[in-house]
């Protein structure tokens, strides 16, 4: 006998999906990512297989009993349970961002600049590249961040919010004021100044640290923030992306770009035929160094390889003999059981699954480390925070998010372009126009690249970190009080 068996993806132990007589249970985010015993066997019409052991259900999708050896250990769960809060990410990021900052005003600051400005350099075949430790954080590690950032923009131009014009408008036109009006109040608060590069670092939006906001104020902000803020953050990205493509790198070797553009056909070209990973790597390792030499910043491979990920499983359902599923010969065959399961994901869903903790919780936090330490003497604070760069930088972000998303998504309702939520009023679009405000990530990204290590981006990186703080409490002060639509109010009209 043959039963088609599809595993879900994010549901826990204790959560069971039935299709007839099909049932799938997940062992939580990620299929194929724990032990294979722990596969769902369908064994027959009431009975399923799970770590080995027989158990019973019902149809009306009551948990099964699993025995004790059959349960993570409780030890595990809280740091399962962390690693899986919207807020966690936003949290570590602030506190690294604090150390930063402690340790740059420390007595120890010049262990601060002397470790990240430590120089490490790789011979490639007589080409050397030689970076400093921050450099390497930068241009390296932190294309990780941006290849999640492709995975996650390209799930939501298929299958997300982005993917129904309607639905996806106000966000879009959101994003778009949210980037145009700040870009415009740094130009102009710089205009013919030594800091008009800089224009770029207030267009950005940090989901991270607004998510971490937004789940910390709970039912008091409507969940329609939430989804507003992640695909305004998701446009935010790609015009980052495209700013730092075409503004942001000078010199373009184009043999170089040349031999980036051939990696990222090659993997496109192989992707359905080859499934080892060792290969992408290879190629994607080349396309970040060709970018290197030609002078594009490299973490755009990541966002490249990102995109072309592809999108639509394997296969749709996994068919699986009855009787191969009551095998209990060795780990070979759970294994393979396991691997069809994971057949049934896509590639950009698995690896966004696998990735996004390393992204959010390793690289984001160690980017905030190398990058957030401004030291301010308090002799040169006064210069400092008259500095233009400074406050275009905190005008751009605190004013120019506010106004530019609130007016241009206030704009698109009254012209019937999107609606908005019954009960979401005209204040909380406001109060999430100012959380955009926080654009602490992509923004200190941006200042690096436009000024370096110099005095005006010192000046910038305070200016980020000022305007970040009063984002969040601008936007918190507007999201607390007031009615709270229900979840009746929240859905959104056909």
């Amino acid at each position: 006998m043959i039963v088609a068996a599809e595993v879900s993806r994010f549901v826990t132990l204790e959560s069971v999906a039935t299709d007839g007589d099909v049932i799938g249970v997940g062992a939580g985010a990620g299929l194929g990512d724990r032990d294979p015993r722990c596969v769902t066997h369908v064994v027959d019409g009431t009975s399923l297989q799970f770590a080995g052991q027989l158990v019973r259900y019902s149809p009306s999708v009551t948990a099964p009993e699993l025995s004790p050896s059959a349960r993570p250990p409780k030890f595990v769960r809280p740091l399962v349970d962390f690693l899986h809060r919207e807020a966690s990410a936003g949290i570590l990021l602030v506190i690294a961002a604090v150390i930063a900052i402690a340790w740059a005003n420390s007595p120890w600051s010049g262990s601060y600049d002397n470790i990240w400005n430590t120089h490490f350099a790789v011979d490639l075949g007589g080409r050397v590249l030689e970076l400093s430790l921050r450099e390497w954080v930068n241009d390296l590690a932190m294309v990780l961040f941006f290849f999640v950032a492709g995975l996650e923009i390209k799930r939501e131009l298929t299958h997300g919010e982005l993917r129904d014009p309607r639905q996806a408008a106000l966000p879009i036109i959101g994003a778009f004021g949210g980037m145009v009006v700040p870009a415009l109040i740094y130009a102009i608060v710089n205009a013919g100044g030594d800091g008009s590069r800089g224009w770029g670092i207030p267009m950005a939006t940090d989901i991270a640290i607004v998510m971490g906001v937004v789940a910390m104020l709970g039912t008091r902000a409507p969940s329609w923030a939430k989804l507003f803020l992640l695909a305004l953050a998701i446009v935010d990205d790609i015009g980052a992306i495209v700013v730092i493509a075409i503004f942001y790198s000078e010199g373009v070797s184009f043999v170089w770009l040349a031999v980036a553009g051939l990696a990222l056909a090659v993997a496109i070209v192989i992707r359905s035929r080859v499934p080892w990973i060792g290969a992408y790597l290879a190629l994607g390792a080349i396309c970040w160094f060709a970018l290197h030499q030609a002078s594009i910043h490299p973490t755009l491979a990541g966002v490249a390889f990102g995109l072309a990920s592809p999108v639509t499983p394997t296969r749709s359902r996994v068919l699986i003999d009855e009787s191969a599923m009551q095998d209990q010969s060795g780990f070979s065959a759970a294994w393979e059981v396991s691997r069809q399961a994971r057949a049934t994901v896509s590639v950009v869903e698995w690896l966004q699954n696998r990735l996004h903790p390393w992204s959010a919780f390793v690289v984001v936090p160690v980017f905030a480390l190398a990058n957030a330490g401004v030291h301010v003497e308090i002799s040169e604070l006064g210069g400092m925070v008259s500095n233009p760069v400074t406050w275009g930088v905190i005008l751009g972000l605190v004013v120019g998010k506010t106004v530019g998303i609130s007016l241009a998504t206030l704009i698109a309702v009254k012209l019937r372009i999107g609606r908005l939520p019954r009960g979401v009023t005209p204040r909380y679009v406001i109060g999430a126009a100012a959380l955009g405000g926080i654009g602490f990530t992509v923004s200190l990204f941006v200042t690096e690249l436009a000024f370096g290590e110099s005095i005006l981006g010192e000046d910038a990186r305070l200016g980020v970190l000022v305007a970040s703080i009063l984002a969040g409490v601008i936007g918190t002060a507007l999201m607390v009080p007031g009615h709270v639509p229900t979840a009746d109010d929240d859905m959104l009209e056909s």
